[in-house]
C-alpha cells in the first residue's frame, strides 16, 4: 500500500463501462425481450503504485468489470483508458502489446492453469507470445519468478494438480509478472484458499506491490481483507458503484447504507459483541429488472419515498469520498461496535457471579 497522490493522471480509468447481455425468445425467429445489465455505467480510477478494491455481493457485477478491464470481453458502452489511451477502440498488433502492461490472477487457482503444461510452459507461455528472451532467458526468468513467489526452481517441472491450492496461486501470480506489468487485476485471488493460506498470499501480494510498484485493482467480497490490502474502496451494487473513499474514511465513517450493512457483516470472534446494524434483508434483485430510482431502495433501511423515483448520481460529499445516496450527508455517525456488549441477561449473570465472588473473598479474610 503507498499513500497514493490521486492528483496527477491516473494510470487506469473506467468511464461509464457498461456490458449488457441481450435475452431473446423464440426458436425460429428470435427477438429481444430484455438484457441483464450485468455492468451498468461504472466508472472508476486507479493510480500508480496504488491498490484499488472492488467489493459487494456475489453477482454484482465485479468479476465482469474485471474482464471489461482487460477487454477479456467487450464492453456494451464506456470507455477504459490506460495511460491515456482508449483500449476498446485498438485491436490486432496494438491490443496485444496493451495487454503485455495489463495482467489477470483468476479466482479458480487450478481452473485458470493449463493442467497438460508444466509450471515452466505455464510460466514461460505470456513471454514467447510476446516476444521476450530467447529460451534460455526465459528460463532464468521463470527460476526468478518462482524465487519471487516462493516458490522453488525445482517445481517447474511438474504439473499443477502436484500442487496445494496456495501453491497454484502463487503460479498464476508468476505468470501474471512474467511479462513485467504495470496494472495487476486480482479477481477474488484468496476466496477459494484457506484462511491460513489467505493470509501467506495476502502478504505475497503487498511484498510484490512494494518491491515492483504494481498497481492493483483488486476484487473481493471480504472486507476484513479488504481492510488490510486497499488504499480505497470502492462498492458495488447490482451493476453499479455506489461509494468510494479512501480505506480508512470508508471503514470509520461509511455514507451509504448498502456499504453499513456490508461492514456490519463482518464477524468478529467476541460472541459477546452484537452488530449495531439490522442484516439486509432479501436478496439481490435481478439485473434484467433493476427496480426503479435507487436501486437499493428495495432493501434499505432508510429509504424514503423519493428513493423510489429519483436514481441518486455518484457525487462527492468529502474531498475524495463520493456516494450513490440521497441522504449521505443526514445518516448518523456510523459506529461499527453500536449495540456491541453483552445482553443484559447475561450482564446481570456476571455482575451476580463478581458480586457473590467479591463477598466470599470478603469473609475469608
Amino acid at each position: 500500500m503507498t499513500d497514493v497522490p490521486l492528483l496527477e493522471a491516473p494510470l487506469l480509468e473506467a468511464v461509464d463501462v457498461a456490458k449488457h447481455y441481450p435475452v431473446k425468445k423464440g426458436l425460429i425467429v428470435a427477438r429481444q425481450v430484455g438484457a441483464v445489465r450485468a455492468v451498468d455505467g461504472v466508472s472508476f480510477r486507479l493510480h500508480r503504485g496504488e491498490t484499488l478494491a472492488l467489493v459487494g455481493e456475489s453477482g454484482c457485477g465485479k468479476s465482469t468489470t474485471a474482464r471489461l478491464v482487460m477487454r477479456l470481453i467487450e464492453p456494451s458502452a464506456g470507455r477504459v483508458i490506460f495511460r491515456g489511451e482508449d483500449v476498446t477502440t485498438v485491436g490486432g498488433a496494438r491490443l496485444r502489446a496493451l495487454r503485455r502492461h495489463l495482467q489477470i490472477v483468476f479466482q479458480d487457482p487450478y481452473a485458470s492453469l493449463n493442467p497438460r503444461l508444466t509450471v515452466a510452459e505455464t510460466i514461460a507461455e505470456p513471454m514467447a507470445v510476446h516476444g521476450i528472451g530467447d529460451a534460455a532467458a526465459r528460463r532464468a526468468r521463470v527460476a526468478d519468478l518462482l524465487r519471487l513467489t516462493g516458490l522453488r526452481p525445482f517445481h517447474a517441472g511438474r504439473y499443477p494438480h502436484e500442487f496445494s491450492g496456495g501453491q497454484r496461486q502463487r503460479i498464476g501470480i508468476a505468470r501474471a509478472l512474467a511479462v513485467e506489468p504495470e496494472v495487476v487485476v486480482l479477481d477474488e485471488p484468496v476466496s477459494a484458499l484457506d484462511v491460513s493460506i489467505q493470509a501467506q498470499v495476502v502478504n505475497l501480494l503487498r511484498d510484490l506491490q512494494g518491491r515492483l510498484g504494481l498497481s492493483y485493482l483488486f476484487i473481493a467480497h471480504d472486507l476484513a481483507v479488504v481492510k488490510h490490502v486497499a488504499d480505497r474502496v470502492a462498492v458495488m451494487y447490482l451493476g453499479r458503484i455506489v461509494e468510494v473513499a479512501p480505506k480508512r474514511a470508508l471503514f470509520a465513517d461509511p455514507r451509504h447504507p448498502y456499504t453499513r450493512a456490508l461492514l456490519a457483516a463482518i464477524p468478529r470472534p467476541d460472541p459477546s459483541r452484537r452488530g449495531g446494524v439490522t442484516p439486509l434483508g432479501g436478496d439481490l434483485p435481478s439485473p434484467m429488472a433493476v427496480p426503479p430510482g435507487c436501486r437499493f431502495h428495495t432493501r434499505c433501511p432508510v429509504a424514503r419515498p423519493v428513493c423510489r423515483e429519483q436514481d441518486p448520481p455518484l457525487r462527492e460529499i468529502a474531498p475524495g469520498h463520493t456516494s450513490a445516496c440521497h441522504f449521505a450527508e443526514e445518516l448518523p455517525r456510523f459506529d461499527a461496535e453500536a449495540g456491541a456488549g453483552l445482553a443484559p441477561a447475561a450482564a446481570r449473570r456476571l455482575a451476580a457471579y463478581a458480586a457473590a465472588r467479591a463477598a466470599r473473598s470478603g469473609a475469608a479474610a
